[in-house]
């Protein structure tokens, strides 16, 4: 796909702008991550990594003491009910660990199929759909990629116009092109490298 082909030219070596070092911190992070940006995310999540860094840590913290910990990312009390959720949830059903399949991970507290995707495509390595978060739904419209507004119903039709080795990567480049260029409110097409080809561009 041309579009692909050039947003991979204008973002080499794009990966999730999520940090993380295991399957557990991407699910904690990704859950975090919600109204809040990537860059305020990594900046909360090493010192709640380096307090409460297994699952049955985060079962077992207080909800004072994740609240202090998530506070500046939004929502803290009811991110910090989730995470203490999650952690009792992996150890009562999957010993502590991020079970590695698309109905065991919607199947634990506060996690949707977006979130599922991020975990599955960008920390385990096993891909069985796209991540649609509010970049890649914004951008998969503007590129005439899709008619649709449901994440669930992007995401199918983005399965079906690449090609499964590029649906990682797709949205991290989607979200790359969302945050640096098509942006929400005024997208910069007069420095947007897919232009040409984009049926939303203004000049």
């Amino acid at each position: 796909m041309e579009i692909l082909h050039r947003l991979k030219s204008a973002y080499p070596g794009s990966k999730l702008a999520l940090d993380f070092q295991s399957p557990l911190e991407l699910l904690v992070a990704t859950i975090l991550a919600a109204q809040c940006t990537d860059k305020k995310i990594n900046e909360v999540t090493p010192e709640l990594f380096r307090r409460l860094p297994t699952a049955r840590d985060l079962g077992e913290a207080s909800l004072d003491e994740l609240e202090v910990l998530v506070k500046s990312t939004g929502f803290f009390r009811n991110k910090a009910k989730a995470l203490k959720a999650l952690g009792q949830a992996l150890v009562a059903d999957h010993e502590g660990r991020v079970p590695e399949t698309m109905e065991e991970l919607t199947a634990l507290p506060g996690v949707g199929r977006k979130t599922a995707n991020v975990v599955l495509n960008n920390a385990i390595g096993k891909p069985v759909g796209v991540a649609v978060d509010t970049h890649v739904q914004r951008l998969s419209k503007r590129l005439g990629l899709t008619e649709e507004t449901d994440p669930e119903k992007i995401e199918r039709d983005l399965m079906e116009i690449l090609p499964g080795e590029d649906w990682t990567v797709a949205a991290n480049l989607l979200q790359d092109h969302g945050r640096a260029v098509c942006l929400a409110r005024k997208p910069q097409c007069e420095r947007c490298g897919v232009n040409e080809i984009c049926p939303s561009a203004e000049f």
